[in-house]
């Protein structure tokens, strides 16, 4: 207590001396451009006064300010020293020995610091986290051995390090649009927080600007994730789209989430068709049923909105009835013929085929197809001059014997129906009544006399020209010409009354047959006769056995074949055929045979021209007759 008392007095001396000296007006001078922390003045020494005779030799913590304040980076490593707390002891002995210790401490400042009794150093031996506490406040006690002590309060604050990432939550999503959603439709709410302070706390959102997205902030650490622009599926069908959180610390830390988004279909797309027109090609005479051709269509989009069926549109001009020539499966495009085409009848076919989607509504186009029928050489060559002559006349050319050599005669006229090399025709002599005296025009089909006529040259000369077409293989015909020779129209005319048509094959073929089935005939007769004539000798020679033994009274007139029966018998067997000149017709009669079982004499035949086998026959029994038979 006593020495409690001697301080204060002591104390109460020295600001008594201090004020005297204001009072005096001691005055000290200060440069403008003074650092911080120089001296000014020994106040103690200007008053002449003995600090250490002023002392009462107590622990005194030397210290500008009466709390120590102190400011430390979270982030330091363990054992980075704090602050050290000063104090002193001007006593002698084990009472100068001062020790420090905390007087007053949390617990979580307890496991965070650590203060060295002898030194009075307060180091870091925990963690420290801005975000778990950003403050502490410790009381430091020094006392000497004899017991005496003092303290001071140390104030730590932690400083702020941008050690933690912003944190991103989302609280709504949309996970697939429609690709018509107008811009502005909201996606996603993103929740944004970082537990760091300050600007290392401020957190900044972004997207990728080539993304049809941004991002807008409603309110405080919330964003919403919307479209700025139309979306198109058949561009981009899904978005994996990236949001980005950024702070605003040294250095900045960022963190990022991926929102998924699928962009549904409309149908906002119409079948396109590859060409903007179609052309295709097919042989005349083709098989019904076969293909012709094929097109397809595309769409864009996807689903139903995809799927195409395919139709035939005939239009109001069509000249060809489509419905019974052309068919269209609507699945795959493919066109059939559902008939045989005729290059002769039409050579192209026009149409159009429309694609339409299966979308709501549905939506179409439509292209145009030709198709063309090429021909094939499917006609033959016919013949316009000479014509074949239907009024009885012979159909003649004149040529004058004194024509000379390259005489235009005549001229052979054809056509073709097909087009093309198919139609390209070529004349040729085939025949000729006197080779050699007639050429023809290989292209012109013009029949000119090549030398002059002789004496020894029919008059009537006949000219087999074919005509041939140039098609694979090539088709033909023939014409025949009848050319009569002869210097004055007198001359023509009796000569041409001496002129017959040309023979016809099929009336010599005729005339090949009637003589043919004349033959069997006369040989079938003479069989006939052949063996009549051996069944009599055998009766006549079983009737000559019988007379000399057997009389025939009771044989039945019946079973006796007279002379009218036999000419009967031979009756039925008998033809009539007559001929008939330039008709190229033959005519035969087989008259009915009679199987009666007698043969009368009443039974008859008129024949014209008969052809008569004469026979006779004798009979010994007295009697000898002679028998005709016709």
């Amino acid at each position: 207590m006593t020495r409690h008392c001697t301080a204060r007095v002591l104390f109460c001396v020295i600001l008594v001396a201090i004020s005297e000296a204001v009072a005096g007006q001691i005055r000290y001078s200060i440069p403008e451009e003074m650092q911080k922390g120089s001296s000014v003045g020994n106040i103690a020494k200007d008053l002449e006064l003995d600090v250490e005779q002023l002392s009462d030799r107590a622990v005194r913590i030397v210290s500008r300010a009466p709390v120590y304040r102190v400011s430390i980076w979270e982030n330091v490593p363990e054992g980075s020293p704090v602050v050290t707390v000063k104090a002193t002891d001007p006593d002698e002995g084990v009472n100068k020995e001062v020790k420090y210790s905390f007087q007053k401490i949390t617990d979580k400042a307890s496991q965070m610091f650590h203060l060295d009794p002898k030194t009075g150093e307060i180091t870091v031996v925990g963690k420290l986290d801005f975000e778990e506490a950003a403050l502490y406040e410790i009381e430091v006690q020094a006392h000497d051995g004899g017991g005496l002590f003092d303290r001071s309060k140390i104030v730590i604050a932690v400083r702020d390090v941008n050690d933690n990432v912003p944190e991103i939550a989302l609280r709504s999503l949309i996970s697939s649009i429609p690709e018509d959603s107008p811009p502005g439709t909201v996606i996603a709410l993103l929740n944004v927080q970082d537990p760091d302070s300050g600007e290392n706390g401020e957190v900044t959102c972004s997207t990728p600007s080539n993304l049809p997205f941004q991002l807008k902030k409603p309110f405080e650490n919330y964003y919403s994730l919307v479209t700025d622009r139309a979306l198109d599926r058949e561009q981009v069908a899904a978005y994996n789209i990236t949001v980005t959180a950024t702070d605003n610390g040294t250095p900045p830390l960022s963190t990022a989430i991926t929102i998924p988004l699928r962009i549904l279909d409309t149908n906002d797309n119409c079948p396109l068709f590859d060409k903007t027109s179609y052309a295709g090609y097919v042989m005349e005479n083709n098989p019904r049923g076969v293909s012709v051709f094929s097109l397809r269509a595309s769409d864009p989009d996807w689903g139903e909105n995809a799927r195409i069926t395919y139709s035939i549109n005939e239009g109001d001009r069509s000249e060809v009835p489509l419905s019974s020539s052309i068919s269209i499966n609507s699945e795959t495009g493919a066109l059939y013929a559902l008939r045989s085409f005729d290059y002769e009848q039409f050579r192209e076919i026009r149409f159009q085929v429309q694609a339409q989607d299966g979308g709501s509504p549905p939506l179409s186009s439509n292209v145009s197809v030709t198709l063309f029928i090429l021909d094939q050489n499917d006609n033959s060559p016919h013949i316009l001059h000479p014509s074949f002559p239907t009024d009885g006349s012979t159909g003649v050319e004149l040529a004058p014997r004194s024509s000379e050599p390259g005489y235009l005669v005549t001229k052979v006229v054809a056509v073709d129906a097909d087009s093309g090399q198919n139609a390209w025709l070529s004349y040729q002599l085939l025949k000729a009544t006197e080779p050699g005296l007639f050429s023809v025009g290989l292209h012109s089909g013009e029949i000119r006399t090549a030398r002059s006529f002789v004496d020894k040259d029919a008059l009537k000369q006949s000219l087999v020209v074919l005509v041939k077409d140039n098609g694979q293989p090539p088709l033909s015909a023939t014409a025949t010409v009848t050319v009569v020779v002869a210097d004055s129209i007198p001359e023509i005319l009796s000569d041409l009354s001496s002129l017959s048509a040309p023979a016809d094959p099929q009336s010599s073929l005729t005339l090949y047959l009637v003589i043919a089935v004349a033959s069997v005939s006369c040989l079938f007769f003479t069989f006939i006769l052949v063996f009549l004539a051996l069944r009599l000798r055998r009766w006549r020679n079983s009737q000559l056995f019988d007379s000399s033994s057997v009389t025939f009274s009771g044989v039945p007139v019946s079973q006796l074949v007279g002379l009218d029966g036999v000419r009967a018998f031979l009756h039925s067997y008998s033809h009539e055929g007559s001929l008939t000149t330039n008709s190229r017709k033959s005519q035969f009669n087989f008259p009915k045979s009679n199987y009666s079982n007698t043969l009368t004499s009443q039974q008859t035949c008129e024949i014209k021209d008969p052809i008569l086998v004469t026979g006779e026959l004798n009979i010994s029994n007295g009697d000898q007759t002679s028998l005709q038979v016709s």
